[in-house]
């Protein structure tokens, strides 16, 4: 691919505009609107479904579609809208070819940076008059958290063989394959109130507990595909009282279902034994949040992705990852579906960065996928 047809300046420049626009998760509607006119400015038909009433956001996932042109696959790009908090009112910064935040915001290339990177991609197509099979791009909401937009899209209006999803950190050329599947806890133990100084042996500490079945818990780095963490625990009223309740919020996560299932079920014998131990009540519900996926090298958009980095003289890396994203559900709703690692650096912190040489090279990257799906030479 030549390197003249991605356009840098154009490429950073709507970078830095879309990250000013606000979009925490729950409200990306402003983005989302200027979205719709970006894509219905570069010729696809775009519509907006109806997710956000689903999840109580306001706006609905935006579908663009650029109808094909010729031989090959239709192929899926998606990107998410939301940000993270803090993430309202960001100020990017532009300096020796790193663009951070002012450093009281997140940046918000997670996930612009792969927002960016599908709309330049898009323009380049329409500025070569590229032949493909078809486009269908998919700007989620309400990622972060849940996945809630892809959770709710209309998979049957989705006509994709497979897609990428551009929203991971690692160089250009970085192939998510793999994901863990992920269950949330929610535990709730109800003890007896009493007074602490008066008649302290009357309750039952919920604390306490709360306490001895956290100590007995394996948390952290189960193994190297299993991770435990208990991350929320709130309970009592006063000091002067026996807390007669508490309520933690934890999760099981990993590469294999088996593990994941068996992590949560010590995570709950744990509870009940020390509520068993006190007399205490306890209420556990546990929740698959979303399936994992593994994808090998010749599912078709590993093979695509690898075949382009190699191309483009990048270093192809086939990764596994501890975290969800939206490939999670199109691979569980039967769309093959890879992570591209896009660069950005730090995300969901204030010292969120993202480098312009890799922005370039998402851009260069992205179309060389397209170019490979559609048999082109290089």
């Amino acid at each position: 691919m030549k390197q003249s047809e991605v356009h840098p300046d154009r490429l950073i420049e709507e970078f830095l505009e879309l990250v000013q626009v606000d979009s925490i998760s729950g409200k990306e509607r402003q983005l989302a609107d200027l979205l719709i006119r970006k894509l219905t400015d570069l010729g696809l038909e775009v519509r907006e479904d109806e997710a956000g009433s689903a999840v109580d956001s306001n706006t609905g996932n935006i579908i663009g579609r650029l109808p094909g042109s010729g031989r090959g696959p239709v192929i899926m790009l998606c990107a998410h809208m939301d940000t993270v908090e803090p993430g309202l009112g960001v100020k990017p910064v532009l300096a020796d070819g790193v663009i951070r935040s002012a450093g009281d915001t997140v940046l918000g290339a997670d996930d612009k940076a792969g927002i960016a990177t599908i709309l330049e991609v898009l323009r380049i197509v329409r500025e070569h008059s590229f032949e493909h099979g078809g486009l269908e791009v998919v700007f989620t909401i309400w990622e972060e958290g849940g996945m809630f937009g892809a959770k709710n899209l209309q998979y049957n209006q989705l006509k994709a063989r497979y897609g990428f999803v551009l929203d991971s950190d690692g160089v250009p050329g970085t192939i998510i394959t793999r994901a863990p599947s992920h269950d949330e806890i929610g535990i709730t133990i109800r003890g007896r109130a009493a007074h602490a100084g008066l008649n302290p042996e009357d309750g039952i500490n919920a604390i306490k507990v709360a306490s001895e079945a956290i100590a007995q818990m394996d948390l952290g780095r189960i193994d190297h595909e299993t991770t435990c963490n208990i991350g929320i625990i709130s309970g009592g009223k006063a000091t002067n009282i026996v807390p007669d309740s508490v309520t933690i919020k934890g999760e099981s996560r990993s590469l294999c279902a088996s593990k994941r299932e068996a992590q949560t079920a010590r995570i709950c014998r744990a509870v009940y034994k020390a509520a068993e131990n006190y007399g205490a009540q306890v209420e556990i519900t546990t929740e698959l949040l979303y399936s994992g996926f593994h994808l090998d090298q010749e599912s078709p958009p590993v093979k695509v992705a690898l075949e382009a980095a190699r191309r483009l003289g990048l270093q192809p890396k086939l990764e596994k990852t501890g975290g969800g994203s939206d490939a999670n559900i199109f691979n569980h709703r039967g769309i093959p579906t890879a992570v591209l690692g896009i660069g950005m650096k730090k995300a969901h912190t204030c010292e969120e960065y993202i480098t312009t040489a890799d922005l370039v090279d998402n851009a260069r990257y992205l179309f060389e996928i397209l170019r490979v799906a559609q048999g082109q030479a290089f």
